[in-house]
């Protein structure tokens, strides 16, 4: 949700667009109630009348999970019910992993481990060198990775997808519409006639119910969690679905539950233009540095009209051809100050013929498993999100046409990629509405100031939702996911996870300067 802990997240997400969310309930009118847990938790009592009994008695089978994993490190499958509403009907599989507390005699209970999308794989989180827990955080819990539902190891979907295909950044051109929503459908009927009547059941109920699932065969009366991305979602819709059971939840680079679905995408367009208005001043500063214009007018001017020149001729840059449209593409890099002016003054002398400062090679994400369709990340993403989020999208293209154009005038950098179509406008249903996040579990919020993919105001929002919670701002942080970046808030989790005290009040941690 492959090996995605909060590194590689930033890469999947960025390729995808889904923050994870995307990347992350829906409209209000949409309530738990209407799925009525006492029906489908799997914490119902063990009685011979408890339809989950089967699934919840398992008795996982634990192995190690490869050679070149530490022998300590174990996986095992469970069987989960496709539809929880039907739990005599068909199953699907549920990958599992377990690194044990190092400490028995201070283990306290499991900690789930999920690293956003949605569509992302969990399962080689608990040895994941970017997930950054303390000793003390692993000396009390039994770290518990696992592949969501359709992800990974889980039962795993393709949709047959093509690369131009998985490609979502569609930023509107009038010409090019037309090609634009018959990309859109094309995804969506390719799914539903690969995938069938399954899509209906990849939602993040469903998945908050395989975790309560695993709750159960581990034997644990509650669970704690770390959530990244989309992950503050699941994990958000889990204290809603199953308040009983939630103990110390992490919710790191949090979404707003109420934007979760089209609203998302647009959020991260919105936030794209202060972040690029900050860069600019930022880069002007420095025109010693990076030649880019002694303003920011100035700055802004040149990055404008090389974004014209590269519609015209595009520019080679490191290898890659940069159209004006790709450059937009890239706005996710302004939320880094430093990194965003070296790229760009690079690409500015790659334009004027020029050869640019050496740059490293970017790394290769990992290569899928060879049981894994190549398209999952894409297809599990826009199954989710789309059955979890359908009243979000319009059913008219042209709806979309409007508000490309618009968005486009309103966030110059990406506006119109944001409101563009995508295949939820041609997607069914899922099987259930979405939910609505609004409780008093306690939970931890960690967020970074400048994270172009869950912004701050999505991270307050699920403060806003989680009453019981408490929110560690992190004033000049840059980038998305916060776990590794930040002493201070890192310090505020282990505290929490290992305590259980939350801070007395909202913290704000300061990131070193740029």
């Amino acid at each position: 949700m492959c090996t995605h802990g909060p590194g590689s997240q930033d890469r999947a997400v960025r390729n995808t667009r889904t923050a994870s969310l995307l990347a992350i309930g829906t409209v209000a009118t949409f309530v738990s109630a209407l799925t009525p847990a006492r029906t489908f938790a799997a914490s119902e009592p063990s009685t011979a009348k408890d339809p989950l009994r089967q699934y919840t008695q398992q008795q996982p089978r634990w192995e190690r999970c490869d050679a070149d994993s530490p022998a300590a490190f174990q996986c095992a499958t469970l069987k989960v019910p496709l539809d929880y509403s039907d739990p005599g009907g068909r199953t699907i599989d549920l990958a599992i992993s377990r690194l044990k507390a190092s400490s028995p005699e201070s283990r306290r209970g499991v900690l789930l481990l999920n690293p956003g999308g949605p569509g992302g794989p969990g399962l080689t989180l608990p040895v994941d060198p970017a997930v950054t827990l303390s000793e003390n955080v692993k000396r009390q819990y039994d770290l518990i990775g696992f592949d969501p539902r359709g992800v990974g190891h889980s039962s795993p979907v393709g949709c047959g997808l093509t690369d131009d295909e998985q490609n979502m950044e569609h930023p509107y051109h009038a010409e090019t519409f037309a090609s634009d929503v018959k990309w859109a459908r094309t995804v969506a009927d390719k799914c539903h006639t690969k995938v069938g009547d399954t899509l209906r059941h990849l939602t993040t109920r469903n998945t908050a119910r395989d975790m309560d699932v695993i709750r159960a065969v581990l034997g644990e009366k509650k669970i704690s969690y770390v959530g990244f991305s989309y992950g503050t979602y699941l994990g958000a819709v889990y204290t809603q679905m199953f308040p009983r059971w939630t103990d110390r939840f992490v919710l790191d680079s949090a979404a707003d539950p109420a934007r979760y679905g089209r609203g998302m995408f647009q959020a991260m367009a919105e936030r794209a233009e202060p972040a690029f208005t900050r860069w600019t001043e930022w880069t002007a500063q420095r025109h010693a540095t990076y030649q880019l214009g002694t303003t920011p007018a100035e700055v802004r001017t040149t990055f404008w009209n090389l974004v014209a020149r590269a519609d015209r001729q595009p520019v080679d840059y490191d290898g890659t051809l940069f159209t004006g449209d790709a450059i937009r593409a890239e706005r996710d890099r302004f939320s880094r100050l430093q990194k965003a002016a070296t790229w760009f003054a690079g690409l500015k002398k790659a334009s004027e013929g020029k050869k640019p400062t050496e740059q490293p090679p970017s790394p290769l994400p990992p290569a899928s498993d060879r049981d894994v369709p190549s398209d999952n990340n894409a297809a599990s993403a826009w199954a989710v999100l789309c059955a979890d989020t359908p009243t979000s999208w319009p059913r008219d293209p042209e709806q979309y046409r409007r508000d490309a154009i618009r968005d486009r005038a309103r966030y110059p950098l990406s506006g119109d990629v944001a409101s563009n179509v995508k295949p939820c406008a041609f997607w069914k249903a899922g099987s259930e509405p979405g939910t609505t996040v609004n409780n008093d579990v306690r939970a931890l919020i960690l967020q970074n100031e400048w994270d172009p993919l869950t912004p701050l105001a999505g991270g307050r929002a699920m403060h806003h939702a989680l009453r019981g919670s408490r929110m560690v701002t992190v004033a000049g942080g840059e980038g998305h996911i916060v776990n590794g970046t930040n002493a201070c808030a890192d310090d505020s989790a282990t505290v929490y996870l290992t305590t259980g005290r939350l801070p007395a009040e909202d913290l704000t941690c300061r990131a070193p300067s740029a």
